[in-house]
C-alpha cells in the first residue's frame, strides 16, 4: 500500500468536521452564527448573533472555553477538537446566554517518518502486549486477555522473563508507565488501575478512573501521567492522586483520530499506537495535533505468522541507546528501530 493511502487509512474517521449545531433560543430566536463550515488552527473565527425576531440587542460578549474573546478571533493557542463558544446577549433590559460547540482541526498534514531496524530480539509469542516501557535501562511489559494478563520485567536481548506477576482472572491488563519507582498499570473495562513497587512488584495500591470509561494506554513526562481510553482523547492524570485533570483531543488536518491505544513519551511528544492499525502517530501534547505518522506495517510480515497473531502494539523509548523498541500482540520478535523524517 502506498504511504499516502496508508495515511488515509490510519487517520480513521476523517470526515470533514463542521462547527456543530447551533443552540437556538426558542424564546428569542437568537443563535450563534460562525463564518465557516470548516475551521482549523490559525483560522479566524467570526461570530455574529442571528436575530430573526428583530429584538433590540444592546450588547453581546463572547467566551471561548471560558476565555473572553472578540467576535473576530484568530484560533492560535487552542486545543484541537471540541471547543465551546458562549455568547451573553443583552436585549430590552434582559440577558440570555447561548452556547455552541465547534470542532477545530489541525492546520497542516502530518510529517511522514520512515525507520531502520537496528536489532531484532526474541519476544514471547504468547504475550498479548498492551504496554511496554524502559525504566533505568530495564524493560517492563504489561499484557492483556482475561485469565492471561501479566506484568513482567524482561531481558530485552534474550526475551527471558526476570520478574512476573499475574493479574486476577477478572482483569484484562492494559498499558503501563513507571514513575518514581512505582509501576502504574491499567485494566481495560474495570475502571481500575494498579500501582506496584518497581523493584519487588509488590502491590502498593489501586486507583479508579474518572470520566474516561476505559483504560488503554499510559505514559508520563516526569511530571504527570497521560492516559488513553480508546477514543480520540488523552487524559491528564495528577501524579499524586491519579485524578483526571482535563484532556486533549487528537486531530489531523481532516478530523479526529479515534482508537488511541498504547502511549509512549519520547522527547516532548506522545507516540501512540492506533488500535487495529500497524502504525504510530506523533502527537503534540499541548494541543493534540498529529505532527507525524510512522508506518510500521512491514514489521508484521517479519514475525512468525500464526492464528493468534495480532496488530502492532507496544512502544518503548530507550534514551541510553536513543532508539525505539516496538512489538505487537502475540509477536515473537521485538524490533529496535531508529526513525527519521522522510
Amino acid at each position: 500500500m502506498r504511504l499516502f493511502n496508508y495515511i488515509t487509512v490510519i487517520c480513521l474517521g476523517l470526515l470533514l468536521v463542521n462547527c456543530g449545531e447551533t443552540n437556538t433560543s426558542k424564546q428569542t430566536g437568537f443563535s450563534i452564527d460562525t463564518n465557516a463550515k470548516f475551521i482549523a488552527l490559525g483560522d479566524q473565527l467570526n461570530l455574529t448573533i442571528s436575530n430573526p425576531k428583530k429584538k433590540n440587542i444592546e450588547s453581546v460578549s463572547y467566551k471561548l472555553n471560558d476565555i473572553d474573546i472578540k467576535p473576530n478571533y484568530t484560533l492560535k493557542s487552542i486545543s484541537l477538537g471540541k471547543n465551546t463558544i458562549e455568547a451573553i446577549v443583552n436585549y430590552d433590559g434582559n440577558s440570555e446566554t447561548l452556547t455552541k460547540q465547534i470542532e477545530v482541526n489541525n492546520n497542516r498534514r502530518p510529517d511522514i517518518y520512515t525507520y531502520e531496524i537496528v536489532n531484532t530480539y526474541p519476544h514471547d509469542i504468547t504475550s498479548y502486549t498492551q504496554g511496554l516501557e524502559f525504566y533505568k535501562g530495564e524493560l517492563y511489559e504489561s499484557t492483556g486477555q482475561r485469565t492471561e494478563s501479566k506484568l513482567r520485567k524482561l531481558n530485552f536481548e534474550t526475551g527471558e522473563v526476570l520478574m512476573n506477576t499475574d493479574l486476577a482472572d477478572a482483569f484484562f491488563g492494559e498499558g503501563l508507565t513507571i514513575f518514581n519507582d512505582s509501576i502504574y498499570q491499567l485494566t481495560w473495562q474495570n475502571k481500575r488501575g494498579f500501582i506496584y513497587d518497581v523493584n519487588s512488584f509488590k502491590r502498593l495500591g489501586t486507583f479508579n478512573y474518572g470520566q474516561s470509561a476505559e483504560g488503554w494506554g499510559l505514559c508520563n513526562d516526569g511530571t504527570q501521567l497521560y492516559k488513553s481510553d480508546g477514543t480520540e482523547k488523552i487524559w491528564f492524570l495528577n501524579k499524586d492522586n491519579l485524578t483526571e485533570n482535563g484532556h486533549i483531543e487528537v486531530y489531523t488536518e481532516k478530523g479526529k483520530i479515534p482508537s488511541l491505544n498504547e502511549l509512549e513519551w519520547i522527547e516532548g511528544k506522545i507516540y501512540a499506537n492506533i488500535y487495529q492499525r500497524n502504525g504510530v502517530v506523533i502527537i503534540n501534547p499541548e494541543n493534540g495535533a498529529v505532527e507525524g505518522v510512522i508506518d510500521f506495517k512491514p514489521l508484521r510480515k517479519m514475525v512468525t505468522q500464526h492464528a493468534k497473531l495480532d496488530v502492532l502494539n507496544g512502544i518503548a523509548f530507550n534514551p541510553e541507546r536513543n532508539t525505539i523498541f516496538v512489538t505487537g500482540k502475540n509477536w515473537d520478535k521485538l524490533f529496535e528501530v531508529r526513525i527519521k523524517k522522510k
